[in-house]
This record gives structure tokens, sequence and C-alpha cells, in this order.
């Protein structure tokens, strides 16, 4: 098992939670980071990750504000992970990968849609050699998804037309991911993704809440953690809020194990 598998399993026991936090915040009144930190503080006991993204990272920067953010959820026992969507040439994606890992991020994400050779495989190189993660996406949440992820297109392994994101969860595997990103709010390809990994390589899902995607339907399909930001960062009570919808969870994650024969 890859350090990042681990770890993320080891959180996910100890907390008791498959809540990835999307820490996507904004603040009009530029009290970022505090509003960040004061989200994390609350939720923390409640979620088994942290996601940032370029909400936090373009205001703040790297090497200050965020590295702050990130301290401190590894003092709270929380691996984080870097949203960059990772997407240039190898030479780029090295440098890329290297300064979010030299920050303190555990895992970033990445684009299948450049390839391997002189494209992600220096990011591979990289995450091996500081133990750290890669996950890829196979399909995001929003509606236009399909127009890049979905669409039919030759699959030179097996010389005949195949949708993108399944091209793409057989590279997964292929490349020894971490995980997937594929959105709760379409559990049908959630479903055909995790045929293709047989749960060697774990399904993230954003896109619950605020983006129509449903806790029980993208568990069912094969989802394993679930990437949940607006609903909890917005709440008048995050902590609250982060602590249903991970009783929700857990409550789907009980029925589902009883119910098996």
């Amino acid at each position: 098992m890859s350090p990042f598998k681990f770890i993320m399993e080891e959180s996910e026991r100890r907390k008791g939670s498959r809540i990835v936090l999307a820490l996507d915040v904004i603040d009009e009144h530029k009290n970022l980071l505090a509003k960040a930190m004061g989200i994390l503080g609350d939720a923390y006991e409640h979620i088994c990750a942290l996601k940032i993204n370029h909400h936090l990272v373009l205001p703040l920067g790297v090497f200050d504000g965020v590295k702050k953010i990130l301290d401190k959820a590894h003092d709270l026992g929380l691996p984080s992970i870097m949203d960059c969507k990772a997407n240039d040439i190898g030479h780029t994606n090295r440098v890329i990968a290297e300064n979010y890992y030299k920050a303190g991020f555990d895992a970033i994400i990445a684009n299948p849609f450049v390839g391997w050779e002189e494209g992600l495989q220096p990011i591979f190189e990289v995450a091996k050699k500081m133990s750290r993660g890669v996950i890829l996406l196979t399909y995001m949440s929003h509606k236009a998804a399909w127009e890049g992820y979905g669409q039919m297109v030759y699959d030179a392994a097996s010389g005949e037309a195949s949708p993108q994101y399944l091209i793409f969860a057989k590279k997964a595997l292929l490349w020894g991911a971490d995980g997937v990103i594929a959105g709760a709010t379409y559990p049908e390809k959630i479903r055909e993704i995790y045929a293709v990994l047989r749960g060697i390589v774990p399904i993230y899902s954003p896109g619950i809440g605020m983006q129509g995607g449903d806790i029980e339907m993208a568990l069912s399909a094969g989802a394993h953690y679930l990437i949940i930001g607006r609903s909890i960062i917005d709440a008048k009570d995050p902590a609250e809020t982060a602590k249903r919808i991970k009783n929700s969870i857990n409550k789907v994650l009980s029925e589902r194990l009883g119910s098996r024969p």
C-alpha cells in the first residue's frame, strides 16, 4: 500500500469519517486565513482529510498563509490534498509537484489529459521519491464534464471506441494512482469507473450538497471518500453540519453492511 493510501485509511479509521473537507473559502473582508483556520478548527473532528484549491492558494500564497493551514491540519492529524489539477508539460508538472509537496501537501490532483511521457510521469516520480500521493481526474462534477471526460475516443489499448473517463480509470490502475475523482453528481459514471478500478484505487467524489450529489447514491455506486465544501464552510455551525453529514454517511454504510447476505 502506498504511503498516502495508508495515511488516508488511518485517518478514516481514527476519525470515523469519509469526509474530505474542501476548504474553498472566500472572504470579501480579506480575513481569509482566520476564516479558513476557524472552519478547520471547528470541523476537524468530523472529517478525515482536507482539500485546498486556488480559493486560498492565490490570495494567501503557498509558503505563507496556506502552509500555516497545512501545519494546523497536520497537527490535527489530517492529511491534505492540493487540488491544482496539474495539466502541463512534464518539466512544469515536476516543478508543480515538488513545490506543493515541499509546502506540506500529502497529495495533489492531476489531469490525465496530458498523458504519461513528458506529461504526468514526472509527478508520479516526484511523488514516489517524496512518499506522497497522486489523485487523477476521471469525471468532474459540473454540468459540462461530458464535453471532455465523457467524449467517445479511440482507445489505443483495445482498438475500440470508449468513453474518455473509462480510459482514464484504466490509466489510474496502470500508473499506480492513489485515487481518482468522479463527481457524485453522476453516480452512473462512478459505477462504471468502480467496475474498472475494482476497489484497488479509491474513488473521491465531489459535488455532494450544493451541486446536487446524493450521499447514498454516490456510496452505493462505489465512491469511498466524499469531498464536501460549501455545505460545511457556508453553514452557520460548520462543526454541527460536518457531524450531521458524517453521521448520515455512516448510517448509509452501516445499512449497506447490514443488508449483505
